[in-house]
Parts: structure tokens; sequence; C-alpha cells
């Protein structure tokens, strides 16, 4: 009987775009879409610069587009690592909901894109690879039941390997034996610590660490695409992902349903830029102030429940950077009071020296829910005025998540916010045509 490395490659390799329902289409057009413009965002970012700029140095000379960027197209490689890194410059990239410990965009478009522009794939074959890549690591990262986390890894540098490298093979055309061996060698390419979060200092490599992932993907399938070979139970095996990453895990999980149920709907896209911690709280505060009608001026104090990840890892009282800022729940929720947290031009370096939203910040609390909330990542936030009035809401779903998913033009308006600079009014355009991928027999356009 295979074992589940080997059942995970087989399925790769034999999914075909025909195979796929409309509605898990749709919604990997909607990953490929969203991850476009996180990336065209990223590249004003001083931290992005750094990784485009070295990206340049090594990979020049290929076919591969780092989007939204002027310069030289990159080998596939290099352009992975940017493109990668980009996509989780600004805390805007896709997650999914329930919550796997993975950023399927940032670590599946771009080495499938790399690979689709290299070889001149068409757009069914672009979304059938990112079908495939969000399926395989959905189940991994799901399996470690985020005791990878826990343990101090930065989840998606771990299980990004393993996607990105399906998502290239799948583009690369590999059998179900090389896929094995792709996925063999993406577990020896996995890393990433969460020091940044427990120090508060040198909060750029969380970015690079999904660039890492989508670059890792390339080379093991390229790698296994020339015969190159890796261990056939690198997921479940006795020094094996699981066992070396994890304290916990759940072997069923890995290919629980693959084939059958779809992982790729549980996508859940970001509406403001900020830790995934956070989103239910900013959600909370928007719609109390909708309903309620006062301003930040007079907000006497906030607390929000959640769970204790949110009371520890992200109740960052002092962020440094915007980085870290974009982390802090304290921050973000009191950022939400006196600016618009749907811009991601409200979370420029003026914010980190704005007096209200510091003196706000430290106003906010954020303690562990009792009894827990029902749903994971549910926050419930109670707003006490100078006045002496309270409101309290609790959100379990913010606008994204699969239960509250954002509508086309919903989407239409992150894109075109996201890539206004970069794009204009030729943004909307662009967005049309990515919605419709599946027409496209060539993607060298994306991202020009």
């Amino acid at each position: 009987m295979a074992n589940e490395t080997v059942r995970l490659a087989e399925y790769a390799a034999g999914l075909h775009y025909d195979d796929l329902p409309p509605e898990v289409i749709q919604r990997a057009k909607d990953c490929i879409t969203d991850t476009v413009a996180v990336i065209v965002l990223g590249n004003d970012l001083p931290w992005s610069r750094i990784v485009a700029n070295y990206a340049r140095r090594i990979g020049a000379g290929g076919r591969c587009r780092i989007l939204g960027a002027e310069g030289p197209t990159l080998h596939a490689p290099a352009a992975a690592l940017a493109n990668g890194t980009l996509a989780h410059a600004f805390e805007s990239d896709n997650l999914t909901k329930p919550g796997a410990g993975v950023h399927p965009g940032a670590t599946l478009l771009p080495p499938a894109l790399a690979i689709a522009q290299e070889r001149g794939s068409s757009g069914r074959e672009l979304i059938t690879a990112v079908v495939a890549g969000f399926e395989v690591m959905y189940r991994i990262g799901y399996a470690t039941k985020h005791s990878n986390e826990k343990r101090g890894f930065h989840a998606p540098g771990t299980t990004g390997p393993f996607g990105a490298a399906v998502a290239a093979g799948v583009l690369l055309h590999l059998d179900a034996e090389a896929m094995t061996n792709a996925l063999g060698i993406a577990g020896s390419l996995a890393g990433g610590l969460m020091e940044f979060a427990r120090s508060g200092t040198g909060a750029m490599v969380k970015r690079l660490h999904l660039g890492r992932a989508a670059e890792a993907g390339v080379v093991a399938a390229s790698l296994a695409a020339d015969g190159f070979t890796g261990p056939r139970s690198v997921i479940e095996g006795e020094a094996g992902f699981l066992k070396v990453f994890c304290t916990e895990w759940d072997l069923a999980d890995v290919t629980g349903g693959l084939g059958t149920d779809y992982a790729t709907l549980k996508l859940c896209l970001k509406r403001f830029p900020v830790h995934m911690t956070a989103q239910t709280g900013v959600q909370a505060v928007l719609e109390l102030q909708a309903e309620h009608g006062f301003t930040g001026e007079q907000v006497d104090r906030v607390t929000v429940a959640g769970t204790e990840r949110m009371a520890t890892i992200n109740n960052i009282r002092d962020p440094a950077d915007i980085m870290m800022a974009q982390y802090s729940i304290p921050f973000c929720v009191a950022l939400t009071l006196f600016r618009d947290p749907r811009d991601p031009g409200s979370f420029d370096d003026s914010a980190l020296t704005d007096t209200a939203i510091r003196a706000m910040c430290a106003r906010v609390a954020i303690t562990v829910a009792d009894p827990p909330a029902k749903v994971a990542g549910a926050s419930i936030v109670t707003i006490r005025l100078k006045d002496g009035r309270s409101f309290t809401r609790e959100v379990e779903e913010f606008k994204g998540t699969p239960a509250r998913p954002l509508n086309r033009n919903e989407l239409r308006d992150k894109f075109t916010t996201l890539t206004r600079v970069r794009y204009g009014t030729e943004a909307a355009g662009l967005f049309e045509r990515l919605q419709n991928l599946e027409h496209e027999t060539d993607l060298g356009w994306v991202g020009a």
C-alpha cells in the first residue's frame, strides 16, 4: 500500500484541469488574482527592493517577471524567490480557513508562474498547478495541528516548499515517481524560525520565508525533473517532516478526502493588511463604529478577547517597525479607530509616530476568552467610550473567509486599490483578464 508521500505525489501528477469542479477553478483564479495584486503592492517596500535587487543580480537572463516591476526578466528560481517575498511583504496575502499554517498564494503562484512563463504554459495549466499544490500543502499543514509553529518554526516556511514543489512539478509534467522525489527534496529545503516575533527584531526575515519556500519549490521540482532523488517517506518517515518539525500530528489528515474534498475552497482572502489574528478584531471595530458612529478620539479603552496565541505572541504593545505593527493586535485595533484599515496606505511609517494611535495602542488589552470562542480566530471586542458607554461585538468570521467571502466587486476593489500606483486605470482590465485566465494560451503578460 502506498505511503502518504507517494499518495500525494500520485494525486498531483494525475490531476487534470477537466477534473476540477467550476467552484474550485474559480477559487484558484481568485487566489491567483489576489496574489498578483499583493505582489505588485510589495514592489514599493524597502525590504522587497533588497530581495528583488538580489534576485536580479543572481537570476537575470530568463523569461520570468518580477510582477509589476521594471527591469530584466529572470530565471525561474530567482523570480520565485522575489515574487514569493513580495507576496508576503505587507500582510495582504491570502490564507485558509480553517487555518493550516499555509499561505497558498505566496507559496504556489510564484513558483508556478515562473515555470509557466519559462515554458510558455497556458492559463488552464497554471490553474491546475495551483489547485494541485493547494490540495497537497493544505493537508500537510493541517496535519501538523500548528505544532510546528508552537515549536518555534514559522509554519509556511516549513509547509510551503511542499506545495511549491507540487505546483512547479505539475507544470514540468512530472510523473508520480518524479513528483515523489520533488516532495522528498522539498522536505530538506524547509525552514523558517519565529525568533523575529519573540525578540521583536529582524522582522524582514518573516517575508523571506515565503520567498524561500517558493524558490525551494522550483529547485526541488527542477532537480526531480532531471532525475535527482529524495526520500519517498519524507512526510511520514521516522526522520520525516511531521516527526522532526512537529510535536503532534494526525497522519490521517495528510490524505483524508484527497481528490473529493477540495481544500482549495478553504481559501481565505484578507481585506486588511494585518496578521490573521488581528482580522476579526479589526472587523469588529469597523462594525461597531458603523453602528454607533463614534470616533477614535471618543474611545477610552478597548478589550479584545481571543485565543492564547492572540494574548501572547500577537500582543505586541510597542512595535518597533511597521512589520511588527501589522503583527500586533493592539496596534492594528488602535489604527482602525483612526484610519481606514482596508487601505495599505494607512500603514505607512507615519502610523508608527502617530501619537493618537500610539496612545490608544497602550489602552488596548488582549485577553484569553473564557469560555473559548466556538470558532477559531474569533474576537470579542469591547469598546468603552470616555462618556461611559460601552459596546461589544463578537466576530467569528471576517470579510474574506469562506463563510463571508468577498464578492467580485469587493475582490476587484482590493485588486485595484493595491495595484493603483503601478497600473492606474488599466488595473480593472487586468483584473478581468486574470478572472478569465482559463482562456489564456500564454502567460508572459502577467506582471508586465
